[in-house]
């Protein structure tokens, strides 16, 4: 069912016009929110230090995470010491807490602990990501910005910068949820309450064919890395996984993506197995219960190491034209220690 109706995402066919009235509704009550954070009837809160919020406006993933883990790594380059708060959806607890690289992938959500694991900055989550930005500055006071994974619609947390993030479907039909793929009308009319200018657009694929040039919009390289690793950190480079039978599954939102790539790398798979995306991993599909090498996606591997070890876990990158970090640091202030942009 969730396959079928991300298909219909695509088109205006009849299970999208049947889902219409919902999406109506859904788009009035986003508006309506919306105006009341604008007329400042609901508080956007300003933390004492940039925000800079990379999300999608459509459902599912479309390189956030990699666009996250890249931007972080440049701003750090410029002299940046980057803190990245998060909701840690699909995570079992409520509290506020910072996210340590042995924890529970349950407790603290997938996509946390993979920016802990590879970013190596700081990382809280809490339901409200303002929450965890104030806890973040308060154990890390030496952090002076931060980074926000996913939270476009989270108005209740001002942004300096905002970065919206596209893959190759673009916005689908163009309806909102759940007649189509978007979280809010797209392009936006105003910028809402708390936010700068205009978001920066950055595709993670090639544009849909007729898609509107924006100035502020610019095309980067999704690739996966030429190795993957084990459990116990170590690597080894795809290229020695060539002829081998192999096996991958992935708990994402896009999983035919993640296969297509291993197997445009030379790799040979016996067996695909999708899962909806932040599967818990709590059982293993029959299809993996046999003797073949078994590769997932990173975000995937704490959880799925639990149950197979022996798993390998293929990162994934994302080139991002130099362009796009000129425009992003024209909209921040130099970094206080005097670093370079």
């Amino acid at each position: 069912m969730q396959h079928r109706l991300r298909q219909s995402w695509q088109r205006r066919g009849w299970l999208a016009w049947a889902l219409r009235p919902l999406s109506l509704a859904f788009g009035l009550l986003a508006a309506w929110r919306r105006r009341l954070h604008r007329a400042g009837w609901l508080a956007s809160e300003r933390l004492p230090v940039p925000v800079v919020v990379v999300g999608n406006v459509i459902a599912g993933g479309a390189g956030k995470t990699p666009a996250t883990l890249a931007i972080t790594a440049q701003l750090q380059a410029q002299g940046w010491r980057i803190g990245i708060v998060s909701r840690g959806y699909g995570r079992s607890d409520r509290d506020v807490r910072g996210v340590q690289p042995g924890d529970a992938p349950h407790a603290v959500g997938d996509e946390p602990l993979l920016l802990r694991r590879r970013a190596g900055v700081p990382v809280f989550v809490a339901r409200r990501r303002a929450q965890a930005g104030r806890a973040l500055l308060a154990a890390h006071p030496d952090v002076n910005l931060l980074v926000c994974d996913d939270g476009l619609q989270h108005l209740a947390l001002a942004r300096d910068v905002e970065v919206t993030v596209f893959d190759g479907r673009g916005i689908g039909n163009g309806w909102l949820l759940p007649a189509g793929p978007l979280r809010e009308p797209w392009p936006r009319r105003a910028a809402p309450a708390g936010a700068g200018q205009a978001p920066l657009v950055l595709w993670t694929e090639t544009p849909p064919a007729g898609t509107e040039e924006n100035p502020s919009a610019f095309i980067a390289r999704r690739r996966l890395a030429d190795h993957a690793l084990r459990a116990d950190g170590s690597s080894i480079a795809l290229a020695k996984l060539r002829g081998t039978p192999l096996a991958a599954v992935a708990g994402i939102a896009r999983p035919e993506a993640f296969f297509a790539m291993l197997e445009a790398t030379g790799l040979t798979l016996r067996e695909r197995v999708a899962l909806p995306d932040h599967d818990p991993f709590e059982r293993l599909p029959d299809a993996l219960t046999d003797n073949h090498t078994l590769l997932c996606t990173e975000k995937d591997a704490a959880k799925l190491w639990r149950l197979r070890p022996d798993a390998l876990a293929v990162p994934l990158l994302l080139d991002i034209p130099p362009d796009f970090f000129t425009a992003l640091g024209r909209r921040l202030p130099r970094p206080p220690d005097g670093g370079q942009r």
